[in-house]
């Protein structure tokens, strides 16, 4: 939490709620309305309203193949990726192709430190040694031209099943599915890769239906919906848009953990990272469970993250969640280091608005946790950074993080192609990338990016801004809108979970844990007493002397030996010394 001085920016609201939302609190219709809600039917997350099968392109050819696989009893193989969206799909595929009753599944994920990203040549020689018949890529495989060359002369059948954006030219595989190639007309762009491979689930399992698959090898037709606590977990966890199909199967994945219907191995990572299923948030995806699958493929090997969702019985679940705890504590140390040698080397630069895209490169620095030190560096300087690592002989690995108005996947595109010699490869999303590039031309690169970012990110885009849903009144600071306001959710990435605006006279201030800091906050217009935290705050800063703070903060409830209380958390704090 960075003791810069921002702007805070309100949320606009653009649209008024109909009369028959008129019983919603009215704060909870502000912010309603200023996240596009414009009527009951948008509040109705009911799979029903799921967007159809059909509309992906390529899912009828992908599933025809697939069906024939499991009814001929062929060898299928799942190639995976090292992040969380990853591990959740390929522990979705395992467990629902075994529930329909595939006889040979099994999954191969690549080392990032030895084999990098994707369905390479070299995964496929590897995957050859197990002789499989068909394979299926999840949550990535878009880019993967020669590895499905390699997969094609060798007999192997090839679908691939991805969300990452399109290259100019995609594999030659038997079928692709991914909402995002070029002609399909999915309504909605955004699913993550264990979205994708479960709408391709759900298309197999009709034809197998309709096949009579299920009747004659007397096997109860699996309902795919007790799986969507992986979906919602790979969704949140990859931090993709939640429109209104991605808020469907978060919210109904989050329904089922809440009633105790999730795998064993999401119960153990929830208990290692202390949330109670029964008030479990979107937030607690993403920030408790996510990191530590996450932590296994930026470390070692994301094969105990995946071992961990498909475990049957909670002993081997809680064992292999606490060895996921225990690779995320080291990441957190590693990631710490790493982030004071890249601030100590910013400061000798002075970043200024020449200064648009940044660039760090450090040898010593850990290739698996790169991406997260570059989305750190992003919010202390709100500029698109890039930081990279060592890899393979003379070529480094570099993992992007954008802001708002510029798409790092395209601007490596156009960097590419001016310069068609500079990038080995590349790929990603508007606001995640990942590139890698030769030692020697790291310098010339920094310059092509910085180049790029400062023909398209004006000045004024460079200003830190804080936006809130504005203040809120005197009377509004209770539990029951801070339940309210958590019930109201999913909340998650283009659908924030609402954070307010005050300033409050500091009663209290005291460090606990680490880098968190307790207040007791009065607030002026009432005088009432608040609690309030902040995370991760810059102890050089805090805690301080001044009478007065104004925070941007999240209104939740606390609960502490059985007592409920409110609680501010905040997102954003600066001191006052003034009035």
């Amino acid at each position: 939490m960075s003791g810069e001085t921002r702007e805070f920016v309100q949320r606009p609201v653009n649209i008024d709620l109909p009369d028959q939302l008129s019983d919603l609190h009215p704060v909870l219709r502000r912010i309603y309305a200023a996240r596009g809600i414009a009527s009951t039917e948008d509040l109705d997350l009911g799979l029903a309203r799921l967007h159809p099968v059909a509309g992906l392109k390529g899912i009828d050819r992908a599933a025809g193949i697939l069906s024939a696989a499991v009814t001929n009893a062929d060898s299928i193989l799942i190639v995976g990726d090292f992040d969380a969206d990853g591990a959740t799909s390929c522990a979705l595929a395992m467990r629902a192709l075994n529930a329909m009753g595939a006889a040979k599944v099994d999954y191969l994920v690549p080392n990032r430190f030895e084999f990098g990203y994707g369905l390479t040549p070299e995964i496929v020689a590897i995957a050859q040694q197990q002789q499989p018949d068909l394979i299926i890529t999840v949550d990535n495989g878009i880019s993967s031209i020669e590895g499905v060359e390699k997969a094609r002369e060798a007999g192997i059948k090839v679908i691939i099943t991805d969300h990452h954006l399109a290259g100019r030219v995609l594999p030659r595989a038997d079928a692709i599915v991914n909402p995002n190639q070029p002609g399909c007309e999915f309504p909605s762009k955004n699913l993550a890769g264990v979205g994708v491979i479960f709408y391709l689930l759900c298309a197999l399992r009709k034809v197998l239906r309709e096949s009579g698959w299920f009747a004659r090898q007397d096997i109860a037709e699996p309902n795919l919906a007790q799986f969507l606590d992986l979906v919602a977990l790979g969704t949140v966890a990859d931090v993709v848009p939640l429109d209104t199909n991605n808020r469907i199967l978060v919210h109904q994945g989050l329904a089922r953990i809440r009633a105790g219907q999730a795998a064993p191995g999401i119960n153990a990572l929830l208990e290692v990272a202390k949330r109670s299923r029964h008030k479990l948030v979107a937030g607690d995806l993403g920030f408790a469970v996510g990191p530590r699958l996450n932590a296994a493929g930026r470390l070692q090997d994301m094969s105990v993250g995946i071992e961990c969702l498909l475990s049957k019985d909670d002993a081997s679940a809680c064992e292999l969640a606490y060895r996921l705890d225990a690779l995320n504590r080291e990441r957190r140390d590693i990631e710490a280091e790493m982030k004071d040698q890249a601030l100590s080397e910013l400061q000798k630069v002075d970043v200024d608005d020449r200064q648009v895209g940044l660039c760090l490169y450090n040898p010593a620095w850990h290739q698996g946790v790169v991406g997260i030190l570059a989305a750190r560096i992003k919010e202390r300087f709100h500029r698109p950074v890039i930081a990279f690592a060592d890899a393979d002989g003379d070529e480094i690995k570099g993992s992007a993080r954008s802001i708002p108005g510029f798409h790092i996947r395209d601007a490596l595109d156009a960097i590419a192609t001016a310069n068609p010699d500079l990038l080995s490869k590349f790929g990603g999303h508007a606001m995640a990338a990942g590139l890698s590039l030769k030692k020697q031309d790291y310098a010339r690169f920094a310059e092509a990016f910085n180049r790029q970012a400062s023909t398209v990110i004006a000045s004024e885009d460079l200003a830190a801004t804080v936006t809130t849903d504005g203040e809120l009144a005197a009377g509004d600071f209770t539990l029951a809108l801070a339940d309210i306001l958590s019930e109201a959710g999913p909340w998650g990435q283009t659908f924030p979970e609402p954070l307010f605006v005050g300033e409050f006279r500091i009663l209290e201030q005291r460090v606990v844990g680490e880098k968190h800091i307790k207040m007791r906050l009065m607030n002026g217009e009432a005088g009432e007493v608040l609690d309030a935290i902040a995370f991760f705050v810059d102890l050089e800063q805090w805690p301080n002397k001044a009478p007065a703070v104004r925070m941007a903060f999240k209104l939740e409830a606390n609960e502490f030996r059985g007592n409920r209380s409110v609680q501010l958390v905040a997102d954003y704090l600066e001191p006052l010394f003034v009035g």
